[in-house]
C-alpha cells in the first residue's frame, strides 16, 4: 500500500512538473525583432539607451511603435540617438530624459518627472552598466560604482516607478545580467569591495545581484498581484562600448577582446533576448533569456542558464532588505 501511495505521489509531481514545463514556452531559436508584435500605444522606458543593446532596444521598439523614452547620463548624446533613430523611422516617438543611476537624488528627479507626467509606464528596461574599470570608483552616494551603475540604480528606479507600471495592463521590467553571473557572489561582509577591489569579481557581483533581484521581483509582483512581469535577459557578448569605457582596450582583457571580437555577436543580436521579454506574449515573468550556443556567448535564443546561487531565495531577500536600507526605497 505504502508502495502504490510512493508511485501515485511521484506521478502526481511528475504531472506537477510537467504542466510547469508546458507553461514555460521556450522562444523561436531564430526569433527577431521581424517577429516582435506591434507595440503601437505602448510606452517604453530604455536606461542606457544612447549606444549599444540599449541604442537597438529602443531603435526596434520606436520601429514597432512604441514611445520611447531613452534614459542617460549625456544629453548631447541622447540627440545623436535620436536623431538616428528618426533618420531610420522618421515617424518615431521618442524622449530623452537624463538620469545618473550612480547618483539616487538624480534617479528620484527621473521618477517624479515620469510620475508626474506619464499617465502609465508599460516596460521598463533596466540596461544600462559599466564593466571593470581598472580602479574603484565610488557613487554619489558613497557605492562602490559597478553595483551601483547595474544594480542599486535600477533598484531604486524600478520601485519608485512600480506605481506607473501598475497602471499598464501588461506591464513589464527587463532587467540586464550576463553571463558573468555564473562567476559571481554577492559579498555582504565586503559588499561595496571596500576591503578588496576586483574588478570583474565587482561587475560579476553586480550582475548576479542583477538576476537575484529580477527574480524576487516577480514573487513580490505575484504575492501583492501587481501583474508586473519581471524579467531577466543577457545579451551573451555581443560588441559595444562596453569595454572600451571599462578595462580600456588596451588592458588584458581589451587585448583577448580585440583578438576575438569577430567572433561574438552584434549589439542588434546582443538586443533580441532583451526584445522578446519586453514585447513576446509568450515571455515568462520570473524567467531568464539569452543565447543558447557556444556558451551562451551567442546563438539561437532561448531560456538561459540560472546560476545556482541566483535562486536562493534568503540570500535574495537579505539582497533586498539590503538594498532598501542603501536607496530609501520601497517597493508599494
Amino acid at each position: 500500500m505504502r508502495r502504490t501511495r510512493t508511485l501515485t505521489a511521484g506521478i502526481a509531481l511528475l504531472s506537477a512538473m510537467s504542466i510547469e514545463a508546458s507553461g514555460r514556452v521556450a522562444p523561436k531559436p531564430d526569433w527577431s525583432t521581424n517577429d516582435m508584435p506591434s507595440q503601437k500605444g505602448r510606452i517604453v522606458l530604455v536606461t542606457g539607451g544612447t549606444s549599444g543593446m540599449g541604442y537597438e532596444d529602443a531603435l526596434a521598439l520606436a520601429r514597432a511603435g512604441a514611445e520611447v523614452i531613452i534614459a542617460a547620463r549625456n544629453p548631447e548624446r541622447g540627440a545623436e540617438a535620436i536623431k538616428r533613430i528618426r533618420e531610420a523611422v522618421p515617424d518615431a516617438k521618442l524622449q530623452f530624459e537624463s538620469v545618473d543611476l550612480a547618483n539616487l537624488s538624480s534617479v528620484r528627479g527621473l521618477a517624479e518627472r515620469l510620475n508626474q507626467r506619464l499617465p502609465r509606464l508599460d516596460v521598463l528596461i533596466n540596461n544600462a552598466a559599466i564593466m571593470a574599470p581598472p580602479e574603484r570608483g565610488t557613487s554619489a552616494d558613497g557605492f562602490e560604482l559597478q553595483l551601483a551603475t547595474n544594480y542599486l540604480g535600477h533598484f531604486a528606479l524600478t520601485g519608485l516607478l512600480v506605481p506607473l507600471l501598475r497602471q499598464s495592463d501588461d506591464p513589464r521590467v527587463v532587467s540586464l545580467s550576463s553571463i558573468a553571473a555564473t562567476r559571481g557572489a554577492v559579498n555582504f561582509d565586503d559588499l561595496q569591495a571596500e576591503q578588496k577591489y576586483d574588478p570583474y569579481a565587482a561587475y560579476a557581483q553586480s550582475k548576479l545581484a542583477v538576476l537575484q533581484w529580477s527574480f524576487a521581483l516577480q514573487r513580490r509582483s505575484d504575492a501583492q498581484k501587481w501583474g508586473i512581469r519581471s524579467i531577466a535577459a543577457h545579451p551573451g557578448v555581443a560588441v559595444t562600448e562596453l569595454v572600451a569605457r571599462g578595462p580600456g582596450v588596451n588592458s588584458e582583457f581589451g587585448q583577448r577582446w580585440a583578438k576575438d571580437r569577430e567572433a561574438y555577436h552584434s549589439a542588434a543580436q546582443g538586443a533580441l533576448p532583451t526584445l522578446y521579454a519586453a514585447t513576446a506574449e509568450q515571455a515568462v515573468g520570473g524567467a531568464y533569456y539569452g543565447p543558447t550556443g557556444d556558451d551562451e556567448k551567442r546563438g539561437p535564443l532561448g531560456f538561459a542558464k540560472t546560476p545556482p546561487t541566483a535562486t536562493n531565495e534568503a540570500d535574495a531577500e537579505r539582497l533586498w532588505a539590503t538594498s532598501e536600507r542603501l536607496t530609501g526605497v520601497t517597493y508599494r
